[in-house]
């Protein structure tokens, strides 16, 4: 194992678009098995190529901005399904948005109807927890 991380030092290492990229890779070489898709599996191939290029090189300025543009587009879509595993998770809270600045609130369940402030904009409206 010492030889894998003398090999890594200096090198830019896995990322938030590395793992995507990974993902991508599996779902191609997944949907290249079907017929008449065989060419997805060159495209696969050129993904994981890629995206170990980015994890061994030792250009970090640009992977970080190669990371930063891909977070800046997925950012939103990340932090819906978020939200989504928080709200099925907790069972104890209630989960209203805002409707002036559309910030999520958490409120405790079960205590009938309240009046819920908005931290981020100050807007009250009333909810049944």
């Amino acid at each position: 194992m010492n030889w894998l991380k003398r090999m890594m030092y200096g090198r830019y290492g896995v990322d938030e678009l590395s793992l995507f990229l990974l993902g991508l890779y599996l779902v191609l070489v997944l949907l290249s098995q079907l017929p008449h898709l065989a060419l997805l599996s060159w495209l696969a191939l050129a993904v994981i190529l890629w995206d170990f290029f980015r994890i061994l090189s030792r250009r970090f300025d640009r992977r970080r901005a190669e990371n930063a543009k891909f977070l800046s587009l997925a950012g939103p879509v990340i932090r819906w399904f978020k939200i989504r595993r928080t709200i099925l998770r907790d069972r104890e809270h209630r989960y209203f948005k805002c409707p002036n600045c559309g910030q999520y609130l958490r409120v405790p369940r079960g205590r009938g109807k309240i009046n819920v402030v908005c931290r981020s904009c100050g807007v009250s409206f009333e909810e049944k927890s």
